[in-house]
């Protein structure tokens, strides 16, 4: 006797009962624990590698530098390119691994990345520092929180922020915390060469007084009958006073350092890195969420800790929000609840119009159990609730009925033809069981290529395939076992048709579809011919179709970069960014603008990536309302930069996309061992695009040259003078920007 699943669960009613019961509430408190977050996980198979060699040229930092540390990268086992930028006495290498890379083995190509980097430096020229690899280029902020005090110091606002950091680890599902925007701090000691020549006192004097003052050497230990007691020497510099109070022998006397020079307090100057939020000088606190957890859990997590701190702060200081997920996060999930609904609502009427009530509540009862399976299958499998999954289950919602429906009509067909309804329950699974399969199988494997496309891409989307495929296949298991048994708990008592099964379909109706039916089989050739026809108009029509794999992303944010030519000043950054924060503050589409000057903004969306330390370049982050602002802005805002809103630089605007970052839609690489050549060749590729009517604006990461003061010394005079031309470069070093000569410990943090 072979199985009949349908017969079987009609038969053995208490277990189908239980398996209902069970699978309804197991898939509900799957629903409520499911992670969730705005984008599906992928592996950014990147990482970055920072070198400095204070004094180098570009051209030496490339050549002694990048170069030998590029050539040992390739030999990793799935690498694919690295871009180096290089300034006067700074590398930014950017290691890319090929796009096939299993994820799996991304973390142990990071982990060679690093033991090859290692092995190199040891043959790099003397002074280098680094590499410093940065291997968690992917990590995600899920909020952002700008921290604010008009009047405050920001070395003590930075102590205030080591405190919120420490009160947020604590809130369930955050990750770590990172401070954004802190401005390394500084003492500088000012003093006049004509005066320290008068007192008979060089420059080289004053360092080795704070040297040797606040050196930290261990003083020894006295071994007694108790505890060991260790010696501590008195004098390392944790004062203002302390520093000005130094002593300096000169010929006979003793003087303060603060007779000869003055000490004060400041910050790292040129600064390397500013954040602004809404025009105000600000700290940010980016809170990154641990893996698999609960985005809109987090959010309200948030919410209730931010609140309790702005209670307990003083006049004047504010925590405020600069970006949350969890409202992306709220939204998504709030969208496929309604779509849900509207889908199972759609369903109902349908089949309460063309069958009847019960049978349309037994094919919606279909819905809720597919969809409990599908909760259950993601809970085991560590899948979370995200841009992907949602959609892939809103595109599964209208398939789910069709096996359902056909069950539950092969069932009342037989009824009407005088069946019994415990047999023609049966009938779901002999007759009709293995074609609604192989329907299921086929719609499954459509979506086969983004389950298993080894590439970055087919990661971001493979849930889409196993989503459908487990949706679609539940979807047959419950219309072969579920189904029948509702049906024959809850269909009506059918009459049965006289005339049997030639009578059902022997109707106004089905008689007409039965002969156009036979018409377009007497005429085959010419049906085939039209099919192949229209095939062919199809594929031509493809043609006239926008093209975009990734759309672009619903989130309300526009990003602006602002790109001065390359060697700028921080300075000038800052001066042609604040213009463009001027003109989004008085536009009403813009709710919270945050500028990065000196680099750009942390990844607060998984399909972007920060842009590398450069000086003359920064990036604005506006808040919307709605995508229906952003367009409006994004528009006004290129007219205003085509007008001159800020002629010295080059603004580009833009908004987020789905998918992997690209930062460019279309972007071409001219590489060759010449530069004057690769430059003359990338100004006729820019000339050719430029003259395409299709392009808005066209970039290049390579900047006009900048000028370097060359100083050509006399060696035989230096000589003679007793001078050698290091001692002349510390020297103009020193005049010009200044040379660390100690460390200040103060608490958590050191003081140059």
């Amino acid at each position: 006797m072979s199985l009949n699943l349908s017969a079987l669960a009609v038969r053995e009613r208490s277990i189908t009962v239980f398996l209902i019961f069970l699978i309804a509430v197991a898939g509900t408190l799957a629903f409520f624990q499911l992670g969730r977050a705005e984008d599906p996980p992928f592996t950014v198979k990147q990482l970055t590698v920072i070198t400095a060699w204070p004094g180098a040229t570009a051209q030496e930092m490339q050549d002694q530098v990048a170069e030998p540390l590029e050539k040992r990268l390739q030999e990793l086992k799935w690498y694919d390119r690295t871009e180096t930028y290089t300034r006067p006495g700074l590398a930014f290498t950017l290691v890319s691994l090929v796009d096939r890379t299993p994820p799996s083995q991304v973390q142990e190509e990071f982990y060679q990345a690093r033991k090859k980097l290692q092995d190199e430096a040891l043959k790099l020229p003397a002074g280098v520092i680094g590499p410093m690899v940065n291997d968690e280029f992917s990590d995600v902020t899920f909020a952002l929180f700008a921290l604010k005090a008009k009047g405050e110091p920001q070395r003590l606002l930075v102590r205030d922020a080591e405190a919120l950091r420490q009160r947020l680890l604590h809130v369930a599902g955050v990750k770590k915390v990172n401070i954004i925007g802190e401005r390394p701090e500084r003492i500088f000691i000012s003093f006049s060469h004509d005066r320290l020549a008068t007192l008979g006192v060089s420059p080289q004097d004053i360092f080795a007084a704070l040297n040797s003052q606040n050196v930290l050497t261990p003083a020894g230990s006295i071994e007694t009958n108790g505890p060991q007691v260790f010696l501590r020497v008195d004098g390392a510099f944790d004062k203002l006073a302390k520093i000005r109070d130094t002593p300096l022998a000169i010929q006979g006397r003793t003087l303060k350092l603060s007779d000869v020079a003055t000490v004060e307090r400041g910050y790292e100057d040129p600064a390397t890195f500013l954040v602004r939020n809404n025009g105000e000088e600000a700290l940010l606190l980016g809170v990154v969420m641990r893996e698999g957890w609960n985005g809109l859990d987090l959010g309200k997590a948030l919410d209730a800790e931010t609140s309790k701190i702005n209670e307990g702060m003083p006049l004047g200081m504010t925590l405020t929000k600069v970006t949350d997920q969890s409202v992306n996060i709220d939204s998504a999930v709030g969208e496929f609840m309604v779509k849900f609904f509207v889908a199972l609502l759609v369903v109902m009427i349908v089949c309460f119009l063309s069958m009847g009530w019960r049978v349309g509540v037994v094919v919606a009862a279909a819905v809720p159990l597919t969809l409990a399976v599908v909760f259950v299958v993601m809970a085991a499998t560590g899948k979370n609730f995200d841009r992907i999954t949602l959609g892939s289950l809103i595109l599964a919602l209208g398939l789910l009925v069709d096996d359902a429906i056909i069950a539950i009509e092969m069932m009342v067909v037989k009824m009407e033809e005088g069946y019994d309804r415990i047999k023609a329950s049966a009938y779901a699974w002999s007759h009709t069981a293995a074609p609604m399969l192989s329907g299921t199988l086929v719609t499954a494997i459509g979506f086969m290529p983004n389950g298993f496309a080894q590439s970055t891409a087919g990661e971001y989307t493979s849930n889409m395939f196993w989503i459908v495929g487990i949706a679609l296949i539940a979807s047959w298991v419950v219309a072969v076992a579920f189904t029948p048994y509702l049906g024959v708990k809850m269909l009506p008592d059918i009459k049965q048709v006289e005339g049997g099964h030639a009578a059902i379909y022997n109707t106004r109706h089905y008689n007409r579809f039965r002969q156009v039916l036979t018409r377009v089989i007497a005429r085959k050739w010419w049906v085939a011919g039209t099919v192949v026809v229209t095939f062919v108009v199809a594929i031509l029509g493809m043609g006239l179709v926008k093209k975009q794999f990734f759309p672009t992303s619903d989130r309300p944010e526009v990003l602006i970069e602002v790109q001065m030519p390359y060697g700028t000043s921080i300075e000038q950054t800052s001066a042609a960014t604040a213009k463009v924060e001027a003109w989004l503050q008085k536009q009403d589409e813009a709710k919270i603008v945050t500028a990065y000057i000196g680099q750009g903004a942390p990844r607060f969306y998984l399909a972007m990536a920060p842009e590398l330390p450069d000086p003359s370049f920064a990036k604005i982050v506006v808040l919307t309302d709605s995508q229906e602002a952003r367009e409006a802005l994004k528009f006004r805002l290129r007219e205003a930069a085509a007008e001159g809103l800020a002629p010295e630089a080059r603004i580009r605007v833009t908004q987020l996309v789905f998918g992997p970052y690209s930062p460019f839609p279309v972007a071409y690489r001219v590489m060759g061992p010449d530069p004057s050549k690769l430059r003359e060749i990338a100004e006729q590729v820019q000339g050719i695009m430029q003259a395409s009517p299709l392009m808005r604006t066209v970039n290049t990461d390579w900047g006009p040259l900048t000028p370097t003061l060359h100083f050509t010394l006399d060696q035989d005079r230096l000589q003679a003078v007793g001078l050698t031309s290091n001692a002349v470069a510390q020297q103009l070093q020193f005049l010009l920007a200044g040379v660390p000569i100690t460390a200040v410990r103060e608490d958590i943090r050191s003081v140059q």
